[in-house]
């Protein structure tokens, strides 16, 4: 039967930014959906202070929907997509960057939904939480402080985590475009950056929502890397592949590598919505055994 493909998008992104890639798996003859996970998309806060001329002061204090959405809340959301796409047939559930720590979570919790799960350039803490990840030496090359005058407000006070991409600071779009997307061209940057929204939830789970061996372990997964990915490094990518292997000897990562950074595939889809196609006949481990 026929697979429907559910996307998940990663921080501060939408399904709107998935557009391209649905298209381009349609055109392969590929059933997809594309989900806005709680407080993205058309559930997203857009003040009047983020519009030009901007009120900094505004952008800094206004209250935002996403305030106090959690991991859970998310996992829960997606499982109500994943129940109503199995009626259909099988599932393969693909997230990209944070996505991944959703679906990780809601493998977790309820694997007969998943057929196979597919994690592009994706978070999937195994051995340590994800915060933790951050101080190991894979990420050594990563400068979350490189970002810091973009940020808007208190993430205590607001309860959210809130950045301008539309901020005028020079230094801060090149940091972004070095981070995200330094493949690309200037136009092609700030198109994919306005599809971005402002704010962020904070919940990115505990140690009880890593991979579990019992459930996430049973699934068939594919990893697909992204080769010049400066926000996900390449050598972090393998690590989690390399921790989730060990976790599930008898039911590997199938392994795929794209070239491009962290959001060139999205804006450059057909090679992943290739990639993607390709799994939808893929057997599981133990057929191929």
């Amino acid at each position: 039967m026929q697979p429907t493909f559910v996307l998940v998008h990663g921080a501060f992104a939408n399904s709107f930014s998935l557009a391209p890639l649905q298209a381009e798996l349609g055109l392969l003859g590929h059933r997809s959906v594309a989900v806005d996970l709680p407080g993205h998309g058309f559930r997203a806060t857009f003040t009047r202070a983020y519009q030009a001329p901007q009120d900094p002061e505004g952008l800094a204090t206004a209250p935002g929907s996403i305030k106090g959405v959690t991991l859970a809340d998310n996992v829960a959301h997606l499982i109500g997509i994943l129940e109503r796409a199995k009626r259909n047939g099988p599932v393969v559930l693909v997230a990209h960057s944070r996505g991944g720590i959703t679906i990780t979570a809601a493998a977790n919790a309820r694997p007969d939904l998943i057929d196979r799960i597919v994690y592009v350039s994706a978070w999937c803490p195994v051995r340590l939480d994800v915060g933790d990840y951050y101080a190991e030496p894979e990420m050594a090359g990563v400068d979350p402080a490189a970002f810091a005058s973009a940020l808007a407000g208190n993430p205590a006070d607001l309860g959210l985590l809130r950045v301008n991409f539309r901020t005028a600071d020079p230094d801060a779009i090149a940091a972004f475009k070095a981070a995200f997307f330094a493949d690309g061209t200037d136009e092609q940057f700030l198109t994919i950056l306005n599809t971005f929204q402002p704010d962020e939830n904070l919940d990115v789970g505990g140690s009880a929502d890593r991979a579990q061996v019992a459930t996430w372990g049973r699934i068939p997964k594919t990893y697909i890397r992204l080769a010049d990915d400066a926000s996900l490094p390449l050598a972090l990518q393998d690590r989690l592949i390399r921790e989730g292997n060990a976790l599930t000897p008898d039911n590997p990562y199938d392994v795929r590598t794209l070239a491009g950074s962290h959001l060139k595939w999205l804006v450059d889809p057909a090679p992943a919505a290739r990639a993607l196609g390709e799994l939808a006949t893929l057997p599981a481990p133990s057929a191929r055994a």
